[in-house]
């Protein structure tokens, strides 16, 4: 059984599949318990688009190469 823990309401899921998916549906901050571990987050973040970071920054970040 794992158990995605938001803000005061738990729900329970059979798979770390179904319990990701809700998260990253979520897009909100989670606790998911399992195994006895325990995995928290905002799961699902955005990516880099058109140059900007999810805050609106440039993203700018170049590998240099010696």
């Amino acid at each position: 059984m794992i158990l995605v823990k938001h803000n005061l309401e738990t729900y329970q899921f059979s798979s770390l599949d179904e319990a990701m998916a809700f998260a990253k549906e979520l897009g909100e901050f989670v606790s998911i318990q399992f195994d006895g571990k325990e995995v928290v987050g905002v799961f699902g973040a955005t990516g880099v688009m058109d140059g900007k970071c999810p805050d609106g920054m440039d993203y700018s970040w170049k590998k240099r190469r010696r």
